[in-house]
């Protein structure tokens, strides 16, 4: 089955060093403000389980992401000197993901390819 859905999701979860929640829910936060600005961005958001940290973030398509990565670039930067990243995982359509792989080519991700599905 074919799905007409562009939806890029990307998946980072984050181990927040000992003493550091405080400044990595003051970056998350600036984060999602810069985030709401994306008109690509359908939604972002980071939710917390102890010293773990997920940020849920889909937008339109590649260039969704790309826009999110030169937007939100330095702020990400800084998250990762309080955090490290201990998962990271792209989700979409093929022709999608494959615009990722080389922007992403640093960051040791897993890419899923959607094959099926819908969005309302």
């Amino acid at each position: 089955m074919a799905t007409h859905d562009n939806c890029c999701t990307v998946v980072p979860y984050f181990k927040v060093y000992d003493g550091k929640m405080e400044a990595f829910k003051d970056i998350s936060q600036q984060l999602v403000e810069r985030a709401r600005q994306e008109p690509n961005c359908l939604f972002y958001g980071f939710s917390f389980s102890g010293d773990e940290a997920h940020c849920r973030e889909g937008y339109h398509g590649a260039q969704g992401v790309l826009e999110h990565l030169a937007n939100c670039g330095p702020l990400i930067k800084e998250i990762l000197e309080v955090s490290d990243i201990t998962r990271h995982e792209i989700h979409g359509p093929a022709e999608e993901v494959d615009k990722l792989r080389e922007a992403l080519a640093e960051v040791p991700t897993q890419f899923f390819i959607l094959e099926h599905g819908f969005r309302r």
